[in-house]
This record gives C-alpha cells, sequence and structure tokens, in this order.
C-alpha cells in the first residue's frame, strides 16, 4: 500500500494543481526502497511524467521514467499510466522482473509442491493452494513481488464465505492459508527480488487458528469392523489399517517405517515431518502380540533398511499420492456404513488411551503431538477422565454410628 506524502500525486485533480518544475513532487513510498514521483512540465496541456526512485542502500539511489501521467488523457497502461498502473510497472522495472523468468503464483505453488516431495510432506497442502485459487487467473499469473495486501485481503475474505457456504470450519481456512503463506514464503527465499512478505503476512492473516474438538471417535466395534473389510480387500492395505488402528501413527509415518524399525513388541515409529521438521527421530510403540506377528511374517528374509509395509504390488506405499489409501478407504467406510475418513482411526487411538487412563503426556508423545494440540483437540476426552481421576482423591464418606451423645444442656 502506498504511504502518502503531504503533497498528494495519486489523483489527476491534485496533481493538476502543482506548479512546473524540473524537480519531481511526492516520491511516495510503494515497497521496500522503492518510491514513486511526479514531474510536472512546463506546458500545462502536456501531461506530467512519472519518475520511479530505487535506493541503492548506500544512501544513494536510482531514478526512472516510466511513462506519462493520465492528466488529459484515458490511462491504457501501456503508454498513459494512473497511479496505480504507474507504481505496478516501477516495481516490474526496478525490481528487474522483466529481465528474467516471471516469479508467479503458479510458478511459486509448482515450487512448493516440488519442496513438499523432497521432504516427503503432503502434496495436497500445494494442490489445495492450487484448487483455490482456479478462479483467480490474475491471481495465480501475477508476480509474487507485485501482490499486494489489498487483494490477497479480497481473497481471503472470499474464501471464508465460500467455506461457511460449504458448511467447513473456519479452522479449515486457517490450514489452507498456513499453506498458502508457505507458498509465497519460498518464493521470496528464492528471490531476493521479491520483498513485499507484509502483503501476504497482513492480507492472509487476521484468522483465528481454532481447533475444532474431536467428537467423530469410533468405537472399537466399528474400528475391529474397519479392520476386517479392510483385510478382504486387500490384505497389504489390511495390514496398513491395523498399524494405523493400534498405533494411532499418521499414514506418513507409518510409510516410513523399516524392517529394522519392528522391535519385538513395538515399533520404533518415526516422526512426522509437520511443521518445521528435518530431522526425523523415532520414539517406541508398543503394539499388540496378534499385530508383531503378522509384521514378522512380512519382515521375514529381508533386509533391515527396507520398507516393512509394501503396497499389494510389492511396491512401496506412495504418500505423496493420497488417492492409494483414500480411495480403499472410502470403499471399506461404505461397507461399514460410516462416513469418515483413515484419521478416524488415529483419532479413536488416541481417545481409546486417555480413556484407559494413560497419561496424557505420554500419548502426545506416542501420538507425535504436543500436549496443548492433545487438550485443545482432545479437551471432552481428558475432562471426562480427569473427573474420574480426581474422584479417587475424595474425602471417603463418613461411616454412620449408633452412639448419639447428647449435647449439653439439651434433654
Amino acid at each position: 500500500m502506498a504511504r502518502h506524502s503531504k503533497i498528494k500525486i495519486e489523483n489527476v485533480t491534485d496533481r493538476l494543481k502543482l506548479a512546473p518544475r524540473a524537480a519531481p513532487y511526492g516520491f511516495v513510498s510503494i515497497g521496500p526502497g522503492l518510491r514513486l514521483g511526479y514531474r510536472r512540465v512546463k506546458d500545462k496541456t502536456a501531461p506530467g511524467t512519472w519518475i520511479a526512485k530505487k535506493a541503492d542502500g548506500s544512501g544513494g539511489d536510482s531514478r526512472r521514467a516510466i511513462g506519462f501521467a493520465n492528466d488529459h488523457q484515458v490511462a491504457d497502461g501501456v503508454n498513459v499510466f494512473d497511479f496505480h498502473q504507474a507504481a505496478e510497472q516501477a516495481r516490474k522495472l526496478l525490481l528487474g522482473l522483466s529481465t528474467s523468468a516471471p516469479s508467479t503464483w503458479a510458478r511459486a505453488i509448482d515450487d512448493y509442491e516440488e519442496d513438499l516431495k523432497a521432504r516427503g510432506g503432503a502434496v495436497s497442502n500445494a494442490t489445495h493452494v492450487r484448487f483455490h485459487l482456479r478462479d483467480y487467473p490474475e491471481l495465480l499469473n501475477k508476480h509474487v513481488a507485485l501482490l499486494t495486501t489489498a487483494e490477497l485481503r479480497r481473497w481471503r475474505n472470499n474464501l471464508v464465505k465460500h467455506f461457511e457456504k460449504n458448511k467447513r470450519k473456519q479452522s479449515s481456512v486457517a490450514r489452507l492459508l498456513k499453506s498458502t503463506k508457505a507458498s509465497l514464503n519460498l518464493a521470496a527465499s528464492q528471490d531476493s527480488r521479491i520483498q513485499n512478505r507484509e502483503a501476504w503476512r497482513v492480507g492472509l492473516g487476521g484468522l483465528t487458528d481454532t481447533y475444532d474438538p474431536i467428537d467423530r471417535v469410533q468405537p472399537d466395534t466399528i474400528v475391529h469392523q474397519i479392520i476386517i473389510e479392510a483385510d478382504r480387500l486387500d490384505a497389504a492395505f489390511g495390514l496398513f489399517i491395523r498399524v494405523a488402528a493400534e498405533t494411532g501413527a499418521r499414514p506418513s509415518q507409518i510409510a516410513r517405517l523399516q524392517v529394522a524399525d519392528l522391535q519385538a513388541d513395538r515399533l520404533a515409529m518415526p516422526s512426522s515431518k509437520k511443521g518445521r521438521k528435518r530431522v526425523i527421530s523415532r520414539r517406541s510403540v508398543p503394539i499388540s502380540p496378534d499385530l508383531t506377528r503378522r509384521l514378522q511374517r512380512v519382515a521375514k528374509g529381508r533386509d533391515a533398511d527396507s520398507p516393512l509395509l509394501l503396497h499389494a504390488d510389492g511396491c512401496e506405499w506412495n504418500l505423496p499420492d493420497r488417492r492409494h489409501l483414500r480411495e480403499p478407504f472410502a470403499l471399506v467406510a461404505k461397507r461399514v456404513g460410516i462416513k469418515e475418513t483413515m484419521y478416524c482411526l488415529r483419532h479413536s487411538a488416541i481417545v481409546r488411551a486417555l480413556l484407559a487412563g494413560v497419561p496424557a503426556r505420554l500419548v502426545a508423545a506416542n501420538a507425535d503431538t504436543s500436549l496443548m494440540m492433545l487438550e485443545c483437540t482432545y479437551a471432552r476426552f481428558i475432562s471426562h477422565h480427569g473427573e474420574d481421576v480426581a474422584r479417587r482423591g475424595l474425602l471417603a464418606s463418613v461411616p454412620a454410628t449408633e452412639n448419639v451423645v447428647s449435647l449439653p444442656g439439651r434433654q
């Protein structure tokens, strides 16, 4: 957003009141180190000229004429510019965007998707952003360095309306905006010419990142049916589902399990790559004797560093493409008679542990999440269990007595 100077040059009326002079007026800030000025010529029937200035970081600057102002002609964005067109043209020229391959938002999302693949992250974080920009080609094809707070805020507001119309929660919008900002931040980290991070920090910010309590937890009877139907559909898929149901781990964690991670009656479960995690650590998670035997059979005779769980065709589970799990689980859920995603197994496993009296801190560690997130997401289950525990500390009932002693002075 332009920072206004004392001398106004944004509209034609104010500019035509200025006296002709060689030195430009205004020099309004249009970006970090960038300013736009206006030179009024002696011939009052001729249009003025837009002058852009860029600081060199050493106290000096470089200046460049942008084009004519729309003092007497309609702005065409080519030779004659209004203030906003001149500001955008100045950013293009002074940032050198016209001399190299365009760093558009579409390109930024593509780069973000490749980065997620390289880190083993969820590619859906990028595809969801691209999907919700499909009706905004003017944003997709715009240089990241030219994105403004106002247009990003308009897109954010339209996104909120769309989610509300489709009965999606605000927390879903907040998570999508995190991915959106990640795509833009990646572009800025790769191109020093992009200096407008404030545009998306402000334009895409302001939403409360709420975490709605989980209430769609499946009882053990339904979880058992899910496992049975998954086995019937495909043995390899069924084994993947068993691990998810018992450990509560994310699919991305389970897919990274190696043969060496099977240790007697437990799994050395790799951590997720959520947030800023880069180094994968492992934490021991207990499993049942039945699951241990099943995993030992598929691991027998294989290299320690090979994947523990394989697809039915012998290949690794391709987690960047969630269809390998989403589509078969949708079929299983339909057979069982529920409308759930595979994540219901994680929620159910966490709640099962809480209600069994496992300390919340240990549940959080085994589920590779924080205690704060656990308390936010599973609050009512923790409070329910906490009340049961608290009752153990209540004073026992005072035993009744048959010896009645009269008070002095009383009959």
